[in-house]
């Protein structure tokens, strides 16, 4: 279950550009080590040694996800950016199969349009958080058309919430109406 949560926009975008400075000073230090430890130990005096330049490289970055993976995502200045990683993670789920979404809509399923809800909800903070309101108002028309759409039905149109359990729902629906 993701729960969208209230964030302040200024505070989100110097928190994950000041961890996204973070990644990549220790992704190119690692890349830069792991590479000339590598022609150290393998390499040729005067020869080529792309090879052992680019396998030091693959393995700072692999080392650079473990450590991102392992260490920094569970520390509290990540939190932004991994929220920002989770949300979007999540929107592009939905983007994913937004025909099969529409069409549950369209034929008024009530779990289609919280996930169609929830999906505008979304992108609006994402598009709030990153500073991008050009987006935004490119889709205005159509979110106050479904909001109203949910409050015509009696529904909850504060879909913060997203179950997988939504997602996996519509998409069997599909496959079964496939067949």
């Amino acid at each position: 279950m993701f729960e969208l949560q209230e964030l302040d926009a200024e505070h989100y975008r110097s928190q994950t550009r000041r961890s996204t400075l973070i990644v990549c000073v220790i992704l190119a230090a690692l890349c830069s080590l792991m590479a000339a430890a590598s022609i150290a130990l393998f390499g040729e005096p005067g020869g080529s040694n792309f090879r052992w330049n680019l396998g030091g490289v693959i393995v700072g970055l692999l080392l650079t996800i473990a450590v991102v993976r392992v260490y920094l995502w569970p520390q509290p200045w990540m939190a932004p950016a991994v929220y920002g990683f989770r949300l979007k993670r999540n929107l592009m789920k939905i983007t994913n199969m937004l025909h099969q979404v529409e069409a549950a809509v369209a034929d008024g399923d009530h779990t289609g349009m919280r996930v169609l809800r929830f999906y505008h909800l979304g992108l609006i903070q994402m598009h709030t958080l990153e500073g991008n309101s050009t987006a935004i108002s490119d889709m205005v028309r159509q979110i106050d058309q479904h909001r109203e759409c949910l409050i015509d039905q009696g529904m909850d149109p504060e879909q913060n919430r997203l179950d997988p359990a939504w997602l996996e729902d519509i998409a069997s629906r599909w496959r079964q109406a496939k067949r």
